[in-house]
């Protein structure tokens, strides 16, 4: 696993969520509708995609009633929402690759505005694979250090099925193969822990540095663009961000 870590993307979608509560709640929300509907249905003991955007819903503090409401009306015979998932890649100032996942009910606006995104900010938008081949899924599961153990978390994680385990500042990062993530988190889970983050997200092998400040202004606008567009729902990159 590279030694780079991933917590200051983590602290900045953290330090966004604390100031925009709204548009990760509705994010969040697609994704338990298509979770429901594209799944199997509204019960996650059978339904494993759910049950990890619970999770996922949980780590981010979505109010458990939002949970539940969200789940019953996409499981509703009268909700005729229909998002659909596109991928998009792309390179943004300095040659960085950009992942960007998106549930949408337009694919034309969606494509559109990612397009304009990517031509304003000093980027462009590619063909599918041309970025995709530097990442590799993984389930990620951080946790806050404080009053753990480092050897118990990491004992607790290897046991339950992790493949990599990092301390990183104030965080443990726990990685496993993404078909094991569900497992291992619910696990950990068992045992007591809660998550700042848990999903599967596309982990970069490489990371790209960007030394001219014109750029790197112009990556974290697109970045934040990215972010606040409301068919967007994972934004991934290979940016070593400044600290």
């Amino acid at each position: 696993m590279s030694g780079h870590s991933k917590w200051s993307n983590i602290k900045r979608k953290k330090e966004k969520t604390d100031g925009a509560r709204a548009k990760i709640f509705t994010k969040i929300g697609r994704e338990l509708a298509v979770a429901v509907k594209d799944g199997g249905g509204p019960d996650p003991s059978v339904n494993s995609k759910l049950k990890d955007c619970i999770a996922k819903a949980k780590a981010n503090n979505v109010p458990n009633d939002n949970i539940e409401r969200i789940i019953k009306k996409a499981a509703g015979a009268n909700d005729t929402e229909k998002y659909e998932g596109i991928t998009y890649e792309g390179y943004g100032p300095n040659g960085v690759a950009v992942i960007v996942e998106t549930l949408t009910d337009n694919r034309n606006r969606t494509a559109g505005d990612l397009r304009h995104y990517f031509d304003k900010f000093g980027g462009n938008l590619g063909t599918p694979g041309c970025v995709s081949f530097m990442f590799s899924k993984k389930g990620v599961i951080v946790t806050e250090k404080e009053n753990l153990n480092e050897d118990k978390v990491m004992e607790d994680a290897l046991e339950a099925g992790a493949s990599d385990f990092l301390s990183d500042d104030d965080v443990f990062e726990i990685y496993t193969e993404p078909e094991d993530f569900s497992g291992v988190r619910e696990n950990l889970e068992n045992k007591g822990y809660t998550f700042l983050s848990a999903e599967v997200e596309m982990v970069p092998s490489t990371y790209s540095s960007i030394d001219d400040e014109e750029n790197i202004i112009k990556m974290q606008k697109l970045l934040d663009i990215l972010d606040d567009n409301d068919d967007v729902q994972n934004v991934w990159h290979n940016w070593e961000m400044p600290q």
